[in-house]
């Protein structure tokens, strides 16, 4: 108590008093060392930049680890997820229902294809898709459902897998935030028909910018491989073993292909991906005994049937117990340099998706609650003790000066 009476009567860096840190403590970084570099450096002196043979090896143990037959790389996590939407075959006048709660790259997918993005509501504690909600948004048009696991919190898949069966839908599961994360003991990666991963610095291990679609149909991943290479159904690698010249393009494709250079960063990368989990996980149960009893502050929920991978670190403010919205105590936290974000802005709020389809806002309420409340903490495995002790500090410094 006498911490908290202390904290309570500092000055708020925003207010011009001194401010818990001196340089700003980004929400996400990457990770690189020495090994990654010269994992790198090695394939710029090798014959292949792309597609030679790093591809190949990044993809078979990155299906191992997650337990998948197969997976396929791709330029980038929103390359992987219109690649997946491809080969699930959306096309002009079917629809695929997803989150409103999440980056605007998961319902644009659908719309790459013609097809369009049917929002359903989240739950209260996690987050994640209804699967209550996405039954009552069930047409005759659906073709697919793309739950997303918010901030590393495995979606309740069970029933989103169940609810596809009886409809004849296709799930893809938009992993990008759960690299590493269990669901009912099985690797996220292991149980969609496709399930799609980034590399983008902030997430679990990077390859800069990079994607992964893990699928255990065979057919599923001969579609995602032509479709990454123009529609082509060989690679040069391929030709030239072969000693061939031919090649056909089979379908419209693109040039979504994760060169050489980057797979060899993954597969170094790949090697930390449990040390890189244990230290979020780590730095997730400091948060949680900080916070559990801080005025205005509600913790992240976790189901008892997860394993989260806490790509994010996202907590909620009870305003009711506050004398500032969450706009305020945003920059009073960016102000104590702490670099606190918001994710997300409801897909279906932004500019493009009001336009065209006419959304006005409250049509999804329990995604609009919870993102009017949301701030995301740092979360990243590179984040030292003092700097997790700087969040921490932060945060009751400003809860506690708003308390009511």
């Amino acid at each position: 108590m006498a911490q908290a009476t202390s904290i309570g009567t500092s000055t708020l860096a925003i207010d011009g008093g001194e401010p818990v840190r001196t340089t700003l403590l980004p929400y996400g970084h990457q990770s690189i060392e020495k090994a990654d570099i010269d994992a790198v450096v090695e394939v710029l002196r090798s014959d292949w930049l792309t597609t030679g043979p790093k591809v190949a090896e990044f993809e078979e143990a990155f299906a191992a680890r997650v337990g998948a037959a197969h997976a396929v790389s791709f330029s980038s996590g929103t390359a992987a997820l219109h690649a997946a939407a491809f080969t699930a075959g959306l096309t002009s006048g079917d629809e695929a229902i997803t989150t409103p709660l999440t980056f605007a790259a998961t319902a644009n997918c659908v719309l790459y294809q013609c097809a369009t993005p049917v929002f359903a509501d989240v739950t209260a504690d996690t987050l994640n898709l209804d699967p209550e909600q996405v039954t009552n948004r069930i047409s005759a048009r659906t073709r697919a459902i793309l739950p997303v696991d918010y901030a590393g919190h495995p979606a309740e898949l069970k029933a989103i897998l169940e609810i596809a069966q009886r409809h004849g839908l296709i799930v893809i599961e938009d992993a990008c935030h759960a690299l590493g994360a269990e669901y009912q003991g099985k690797s996220v990666g292991s149980l969609a028909d496709m399930t799609v991963f980034s590399f983008h610095p902030v997430k679990h291990i990077t390859t800069g910018e990079g994607g992964m679609v893990a699928t255990s149909n065979p057919q599923f991943a001969v579609t995602l491989r032509r479709f990454r290479n123009h529609g082509i159904s060989t690679d040069a690698r391929q030709r030239q073993s072969a000693g061939q010249w031919q090649y056909e393009m089979v379908l419209l494709g693109f040039n979504y292909r994760l060169p050489d250079l980057v797979c060899a960063l993954g597969l170094q990368q790949l090697k930390k991906l449990e040390s890189n989990l244990a230290r979020r996980r780590e730095i997730a149960e400091y948060y949680a005994a900080a916070f559990h009893d801080v005025p205005g502050v509600i913790l992240p929920t976790v189901r008892s049937e997860v394993y989260p991978a806490w790509h994010l670190y996202p907590i909620r403010l009870d305003l009711d117990k506050l004398t500032a919205d969450r706009a305020q105590i945003f920059r009073a936290l960016r102000a104590e340099n702490i670099g606190v974000n918001v994710h997300y802005i409801p897909v279906y709020l932004h500019p493009y998706y009001r336009d065209r389809f006419g959304y006005k806002g409250g049509e999804f309420p329990v995604a609009e609650a919870g993102y009017a409340r949301l701030i995301s903490l740092p979360m990243f495995h590179g984040m030292s003790g003092r700097d997790v002790e700087d969040v921490i500090a932060a945060v009751k410094k400003v809860m506690h000066h708003y308390a009511r």
